[in-house]
């Protein structure tokens, strides 16, 4: 049975490049007081619910459904019917729990310093846990009823045809599902299970004291995350930017032992929890849900190890064009060329809608509809929280938050998210709820490409060499950082993971040889790998919060590869075949295996070629940036 997951969907955010704005359009606000930015750059709420007396109803509403499902345990060996009625009856929770978790999340995350709308989230979690304890008898009993049997019940059932995935995906899983008092026993481990995860939370936020420099400006910058990256994609001089680099590393390097600690907890939940469902490796545990064979993300991996000389042609380019004697890590960010381009969000909506035509004149409406709704919260206010996401509220559509700043990110940004948001609109409209949430194995697929369609349109409308160099450069930035990165990142989770299972030490000077040998592995002579960079891995999120997870990125971003190639090359007839798949892709939410999802549209992981074709890409866009650059005087 599925359960809600809390979370959104996360995106990266490149430095990324476009052609000239429009004039017409207004810039951002000047301000940050949430309450003077026009409402049509606000998301609206109220369609989840029309207000906080409205969602406590549903919160109790919710919870006296959750004891009525408690009360049907032993109920489903009396047949067809008890069973259609026990799912249905979870699909009617599961509803609710999109409807009364967003609600307060939404509202959160525009205002992250109302305490009293957290704590309103937190009791949406503690009713979660306690959901899952209550419902731990579940699968067990199902599969106490012989598959045969079950199997029968749909097919002489038709409104059970609707679960008829998700009832059978228990049967393929019912090795690793424990007896009642096994499945009771880890569902009471949740929350501890959180416990190494919120320690790193707090210790990389509440309770980190960033450093303080004086650059060559003669002026004192306190090192924040975001005032960090501000430099090393902005300031030109490259002291400063080593003197940032090395002032910001020690802050995680200083506390390393820490660190290490936490993840070494992260690390042995993940090994209990494999041990426990009898699982071999923690990769195997982590990969099952969604029948992602492992030799998925080893193909990956050694297909990433083996092509990594695009990405070190690349970065040797980057030194040649910035005049430097050596080129580090820190330099990787910095801009080649400058561009004043300013890209107001108003034109961004138009630019973006213009881009996925190719999507066809449905796709586009429904786009267009949705830009044109209060689902989008715009621009950055005080304490707001950063970045960009999407998140679905089924019966209701997508939220999308944005923090617009008028930059040449910000626009493809907007097209990422897009993606996103019209995958979660297509799939509530072509799926039941049991199967309307589609895996992250698929999700970047539809952002990437809908960047990709965006990219293609502004290297077709601009000839100036500076420009389609920079375009260029989106480009391959793109495969750097969504790729290449993440499979380093992949890399490094799985021999960390292999110490815990075969008893070995984790401490601090373990990780950091580990990730100190993974750079020069993928980035050779190209780059001076300074030793205070091995302690980078503490301040990765996704390793503390959500193990074996990066890896789709790569897998997504290599199947947008694939996906887009077909679509736009080749007889017509063809691009329309391919077209229509995508778009089955989309409206298929998560009706089926991800894996087998990307293989009817025309993506096999499993092929080792599929991961080489990025790695050829990369490097033909590297020979077209420096046919660019030799023009640009």
């Amino acid at each position: 049975m599925k359960t809600f997951l809390l979370g959104t969907v996360a995106a990266s955010v490149h430095l990324l490049f476009a052609t000239a704005a429009l004039a017409a359009s207004a810039p951002k606000p000047a301000t940050q007081n949430r309450a003077d930015i026009p409402a049509q750059y606000r998301w609206d709420v109220s369609p989840i619910y029309a207000s906080w007396d409205a969602w406590e109803a549903a919160m109790k509403a919710t919870e006296a459904k959750m004891d009525a499902f408690a009360a049907r345990k032993g109920s489903l060996k009396n047949g067809p019917a008890a069973l259609l009625s026990a799912y249905q009856a979870h699909d009617e929770i599961g509803m609710l729990e999109y409807k009364v978790y967003r609600y307060p999340q939404l509202q959160r995350d525009v205002d992250t310093r109302n305490q009293d709308v957290a704590g309103r989230l937190q009791r949406v979690g503690a009713i979660f846990a306690k959901f899952g304890t209550a419902t731990a008898w579940f699968t067990p009993e199902l599969l106490q009823i012989p598959q045969a049997t079950v199997e029968q019940w749909i097919r002489d059932t038709p409104a059970l045809q609707a679960y008829r995935f998700t009832i059978l995906d228990n049967y393929r899983q019912q090795l690793h599902v424990l007896d009642e008092q096994g499945e009771k026993l880890l569902s009471f481990a949740t929350r501890l299970n959180q416990t190494p995860t919120a320690t790193f939370q707090e210790l990389s936020t509440s309770d980190i004291k960033f450093p303080k420099v004086t650059l060559s400006d003669g002026k004192e910058t306190t090192l924040t995350p975001g005032t960090y990256q501000s430099v090393l994609q902005t300031n030109y001089n490259q002291a400063d930017r080593a003197k940032s680099f090395d002032a910001f590393i020690a802050t995680y390097a200083a506390t390393s032992n820490t660190y290490a600690a936490i993840y070494n907890g992260v690390m042995q939940k993940d090994w209990f929890t494999a041990q426990a469902r009898n699982f071999p490796t923690t990769l195997d545990a982590a990969l099952d849900g969604h029948a992602v064979p492992p030799a998925v993300v080893k193909t990956l991996v050694d297909t990433v190890r083996a092509g990594t000389a695009p990405l070190q042609r690349y970065t040797k380019l980057r030194k040649k064009l910035l005049g430097l004697a050596s080129y580090h890590l820190y330099d990787g960010s910095i801009p080649i060329y400058k561009t004043t381009a300013t890209y107001p969000y108003d034109d961004a909506k138009q630019t973006v809608l213009q881009s996925v035509a190719p999507l066809g004149a449905d796709y586009t409406a429904k786009y267009k509809q949705f830009l044109a709704g209060q689902r989008i919260d715009v621009y950055e206010n005080e304490g707001k929280r950063s970045g960009a996401y999407v998140g679905g509220v089924y019966g209701v559509g997508p939220y999308m938050l944005l923090n617009h700043n008028d930059t040449q990110s910000a626009l493809f940004t907007l097209a990422h998210e897009g993606g996103h948001a019209m995958h979660t609109i297509l799939s509530y409209e072509g799926q039941p709820f049991v199967t309307s949430g589609y895996t992250i194995f698929v999700a970047e697929v539809a952002s990437t490409t809908n960047e990709r369609f965006l990219l293609n349109q502004l290297l077709q409308t601009t000839t100036d060499p500076k420009e389609r160099f920079l375009l260029l450069q989106h480009a391959v930035d793109s495969i750097v950082g969504t790729f290449y990165t993440q499979v380093l990142f992949a890399d490094f989770e799985l021999q960390a993971h292999k110490l815990v299972e075969e008893g070995k030490p984790v401490t601090a000077a373990v990780l950091n040889r580990i990730y100190l040998q993974l750079l020069k592995d993928y980035y050779g002579d190209a780059v001076t790998v300074d030793e205070a960079y091995q302690a980078t891995w503490s301040r990765i999120p996704h390793f503390f919060n959500s193990p074996y997870y990066v890896y789709q990125y790569a897998t997504c971003f290599a199947s947008s590869a694939k996906l887009f190639k077909d679509m736009t090359t080749g007889e017509p007839a063809a691009r329309a075949a391919a077209t229509e798949r995508y778009l089955e892709l989309l409206r298929s939410g998560g009706n089926d295996h991800p894996m087998t999802q990307l293989q009817k549209a025309g993506v096999d992981l499993s092929q080792r070629a599929t991961v080489q074709a990025v790695v050829d890409q990369m490097e033909e866009l590297v020979s077209r940036m420096e046919a660019e650059a030799a023009k640009i005087h």
